[in-house]
C-alpha cells in the first residue's frame, strides 16, 4: 500500500526527526504529544534543521513547502486519515501500550501501525492492537534527518504485505531499509552496539580510561563520526537505559543488565544534552563544555 499520510505520536528528538524526514520526502505529516509545548518546540527545531539542509542543497526546498506538510495535533483524532501511524514515545512498555490502544480506536482498519522502539519486542507491542498483522517496527537512528539506515522489524504476526510496505516507506524517504526478519531483543544494529556501549561504560567506571578518550579513540581508530558517549548524550541516557532494560527483561541474561554508572546517572537526572549534563556537560545553548564528573 502507498503511504502518503503519516501520523506521529511523540514530538521528541526522534518524532521530530521522523516528521522532518517525511515532510522532506513530500509526505503529509501530523504530529502530536502529551505535552503541547513539545510539539511547538519540535516544529521550531524542524524549521531550523530543514532550513540548514535546504541551504546546503541536501534537501529540496523551499523551506516553506516542507513546513507546510507538517501539522500539529492536540489529540489522536487526525490518525483516522493516516496511512501509517507511528509511535515515537519514551522507551517504556506501559506507555507504548497506552499509545497503541488509543491508536487502535482512532486509526482506520487499513492503516499500518508501527513503533520506533529500539529494543522492545514488536510481537509484544502488537498484542496491544486489534490487527497485529498490520503492525511492525520501523526503527530510525539519531539524528534521523542525517542517518540513512532504518531497521524494519517483523513481528510474529506481521504480514508479508505489511513488511514490504514498511520497506517501501523507508525507501521513499530516501533511506536504506535494514530488514529484520525475526523479532529478537535489540534487533540488529542496537544488539551489536549495545555490547560495545556497555563495555565502554564499564571501562570508564573501573577507571581504565575516560569518557573523552573512549570517544576520541573510536573516532580516530574506528572511523566513527561521533563517539559512544557523544551519541549517548544526544539520544538521552534514559533512552539508553530503557532499551537495555527491555533487552534484559526479555532475555533475563545478566550480560544485558545496564552498568551501575548508567543507572546512577539516570537516577541523578543526568540524562544528556537535554538536561545539560550526561557523560558531558553543556551550556544553555547545548554546546559541550567538557566531561561531566563520573
Amino acid at each position: 500500500m502507498a503511504i502518503d499520510k503519516v501520523f506521529i505520536v511523540g514530538a521528541g528528538l526522534m518524532g521530530g526527526g521522523i516528521a522532518q524526514s517525511c515532510a522532506q520526502a513530500g509526505l503529509e505529516v501530523t504530529i502530536t504529544d502529551a505535552d503541547p509545548a513539545a510539539v511547538d518546540k519540535t516544529l521550531k527545531a524542524i524549521a531550523w534543521s530543514a532550513g540548514k539542509l535546504v541551504d546546503k542543497g541536501l534537501a529540496a526546498g523551499p523551506l516553506e513547502a516542507i513546513m507546510s506538510r507538517i501539522r500539529p495535533a492536540q489529540d489522536f483524532q487526525p490518525a483516522e486519515g493516516a496511512d501509517l501511524c507511528l509511535e515515537a514515545v519514551f522507551e517504556n512498555l506501559a506507555v507504548k501500550r497506552q499509545v497503541f490502544e488509543r491508536l487502535g480506536q482512532a486509526a482506520r482498519p487499513e492503516a499500518l501501525v508501527a513503533s520506533n522502539t529500539s529494543a522492545i519486542s514488536i510481537s509484544e507491542l502488537a498484542a496491544s492492537v486489534s490487527r497485529p498483522e498490520r503492525f511492525l517496527g520501523i526503527h530510525f537512528f539519531s539524528p534521523v534527518p542525517m542517518m540513512p539506515a532504518v531497521e524494519v522489524i517483523r513481528g510474529m504476526l506481521t504480514s508479508d504485505q505489511t513488511f514490504e510496505a514498511g520497506l517501501d516507506f523507508v525507501r521513499r524517504l530516501g533511506k536504506e531499509p535494514i530488514p529484520v526478519r525475526r523479532d529478537v531483543p535489540g534487533f540488529v544494529i542496537n544488539r551489536i552496539n549495545a555490547r560495545a556501549n556497555m563495555e565502554a561504560m564499564r571501562l570508564v567506571e573501573e577507571g581504565v580510561t575516560t569518557v573523552e578518550d573512549v570517544d576520541k579513540g573510536l573516532r580516530l581508530a574506528s572511523g566513527r563520526k561521533m563517539g559512544i558517549f557523544e551519541i549517548g548524550d544526544m539520544v538521552g541516557l534514559d533512552v539508553t537505559l530503557g532499551a537495555l532494560m527491555a533487552m534484559y527483561e526479555e532475555t533475563k541474561d545478566p550480560a544485558w543488565y545496564p552498568p551501575a554508572i548508567l543507572r546512577r546517572k539516570v537516577k541523578a537526572g543526568h540524562l544528556g544534552r537535554k538536561t545539560g549534563r550526561g557523560w558531558y556537560e553543556y551550556d544553555a545553548q547545548g554546546n559541550r563544555l567538557g566531561p561531566a564528573r563520573t
